[in-house]
């Protein structure tokens, strides 16, 4: 009878051993999912990067706009604090314009826009983008293969692991979005932007 007992208890610790190395092998699991859905996350805010094309790519810095590649002391003619800023600009707004956030793909309220008009700064009104070179990128957000000429600047960014080509609002410095060399003719760019860092003058 004690072999018995002795042999149930040996087994009983056996599948509790079992079970415990199971719970941590799912603790593991659920561990390296959250992980790569913020992989995931990061790469698929990369404003819609496109894979570049082997043949026919314009350069972005042989193509004449945006301006010229700036550094990050360029000076802007609109100038505000920070907690100004926060005044003016709803949560979202602040996030993405003063933050460089992006929003969530497919969400806008300009994505699939078809209005006649002028795409402008949400945050200062500047002139940013004719309605007629909006086109159907397919990433997700509000496209235009050009700007209102000198409404936008730009800079190098090296940000989540990738060198793209940062746009701004000439006037106020809100992060726009990114520009990129695979749009459609006469340019050959895509400014891929928020929908929440614009607003829209309807003709």
């Amino acid at each position: 009878m004690q072999k018995r007992n002795m042999s149930f208890i040996i087994t009983k610790t056996a599948f509790c051993e079992f079970f415990i190395k199971i719970s941590k092998i799912k603790v593991m699991i659920k561990k390296v999912i959250l992980i790569s859905i913020s992989i995931f996350s990061v790469l698929l805010n990369a404003c819609g990067q496109k894979t570049p094309s082997k043949t026919g790519e314009k350069d972005l810095m042989t193509c004449g706009k945006p301006t010229e590649i700036q550094n990050t002391s360029m000076k802007f003619t609109i100038d505000k604090t920070e907690e100004e800023w926060k005044k003016i600009l709803t949560e979202e707004q602040y996030r993405v314009l003063r933050q460089k956030g992006t929003e969530r793909a497919f969400t806008g309220k300009f994505y699939k826009h078809k209005e006649n008009g002028i795409y402008v700064c949400a945050g200062c009104g500047n002139e940013l983008f004719k309605s007629d070179t909006k086109f159907e990128s397919g990433t997700g957000w509000p496209s235009y293969y050009d700007m209102i000429e000198g409404a936008v600047t730009s800079k190098t960014d090296y940000s989540h692991g990738m060198e793209r080509t940062e746009v701004m609002c000439a006037k106020c410095g809100g992060h726009l979005g990114h520009v990129f060399g695979d749009g459609p003719n006469p340019t050959g760019l895509r400014y891929c932007i928020n929908s929440v860092s614009l607003d829209f003058k309807a003709k």
